[in-house]
């Protein structure tokens, strides 16, 4: 049986302590050995892997797949889509394997997202939210209780509320979409549109999350395209140059 770290992908750190490190133990078992408890408030300057965001993202997904009261077919692909993008068949299937078990765990919503905005980056913890909205669209719409729930996995990893207006107004579209993305209201000058543009595109820049994975940087890119494109909409309206 191959180590746990060798499982998982891309190595482990913080993952590997507090709940989060609860939730893998249970499921793995005798799958691993050796796993070291960290103390996640004594890491200063904590450095996400590959592993960690893996984890996090499968951990947070089940939440939100269980909002409903449903997990749907087309929610478990988009997971196993982006895996397979990521590490391929076989280590995607054991992920799936993960996230199976994870869907029948109860655990702390709070509690994980509190590790993971004490150890992940804000630039990653915005993708996860961006993620996040990604399955729960996967049906072609978003449940208002999954809404809900992703609210409130971004208010205990310390997003904002523009923050979390922003990603939402790039899966759920209405007349003033375009101005929720970055970060405004109608009634904002053209010279704050261009300087909200200026602070979101430093902000949702794909380079800084380009240390995690090649899809994790594609999905930032995707998402860096909708701001562009909030921006340009807007300027055609107003007659911006």
């Amino acid at each position: 049986m191959a180590k746990f770290g060798k499982w998982l992908g891309g190595g482990l750190g913080w993952a590997l302590g507090g709940p989060i490190g609860g939730i893998l133990g249970f499921i793995a078992g005798s799958m691993y050995d050796n796993m070291a408890v960290y103390n996640i408030q004594s890491q200063s300057t904590p450095v996400t892997a590959r592993g960690d965001f893996g984890v996090s993202l499968l951990i947070l997904s089940a939440a939100v797949m269980k909002a409903d009261g449903k997990v749907l077919r087309s929610e478990l692909e988009y997971v196993k889509r982006f895996f397979l993008k990521q590490l391929g068949p076989a280590e995607t299937q054991q992920r799936m394997l993960m996230l199976r078990g994870i869907l029948n765990q109860e655990f702390s919503l709070q509690e994980v997202c509190t590790q993971i905005r004490y150890n992940m980056e804000m630039p990653l913890r915005l993708q996860l939210l961006h993620y996040l909205f990604g399955i729960s669209m996967a049906d072609g719409h978003v449940h208002p209780s999954e809404t809900d729930v992703i609210k409130l996995i971004a208010s205990y990893l310390g997003i904002n509320q523009k923050d979390f207006e922003s990603i939402k107004a790039m899966f759920i579209k209405d007349t003033k979409s375009a101005y929720s993305i970055l970060e405004i209201t109608p009634d904002a000058t053209d010279e704050e549109v261009k300087k909200a543009y200026r602070k979101m595109a430093l902000k949702y820049h794909p380079d800084k999350v380009s240390h995690i994975g090649e899809d994790i940087q594609k999905a930032a890119k995707e998402k860096f395209q909708q701001l562009n494109a909030a921006y340009e909409a807007i300027k055609k309206e107003r007659g911006i140059s």
